[in-house]
């Protein structure tokens, strides 16, 4: 049974951020701001249907999908890409490939204790975040 991805968490760490959104092409400007925010992610996980909120006071992104089914992903709000999409179960990870422009582009979720870590991935830049769950 995957792991229960449910709550509300806040961001405590964020290791090289700002390499994973150069190589994503994201101007130097949006990169500065980007890096000083500590967004939250607000996960709603019912069966195979998933919603991730991530939240800031700089700009929203809502990732709504159905886990093994693929699908287009607008990222407007992140680098202004389109990509296909598939998110399914290894094990108790959550893993996203999203096919595009971008060669190894993705991200994986797991849960650790009271801790949801998040690594995400762009040719061959890795990008590791850590939150923590709020009661």
């Amino acid at each position: 049974m995957p792991v229960d991805l449910n709550g509300y968490w806040k961001m405590i760490s964020n290791e090289n951020f700002e390499e994973y959104l150069k190589a994503l092409d994201v101007n130097v400007a949006i990169r500065k701001i980007a890096t000083l925010l500590k967004p939250d992610k607000d996960i709603t996980h019912d069966g195979n249907h998933i919603t991730i909120k991530t939240l800031s006071t700089f700009k929203n992104y809502n990732m709504d999908f159905e886990v093994g089914k693929e699908f287009e992903e607008d990222l407007a709000g992140v680098d202004d890409r389109k990509c296909m999409t598939t998110i399914s179960w290894e094990g108790d990870k959550l893993v996203c490939v999203q096919k595009g422009e971008k060669e190894g582009r993705g991200w994986t979720h797991w849960v650790e204790g009271d801790e949801l870590h998040l690594e995400l991935r762009v040719c061959g830049v890795v990008c590791k975040q850590v939150f923590k769950k709020q009661t």
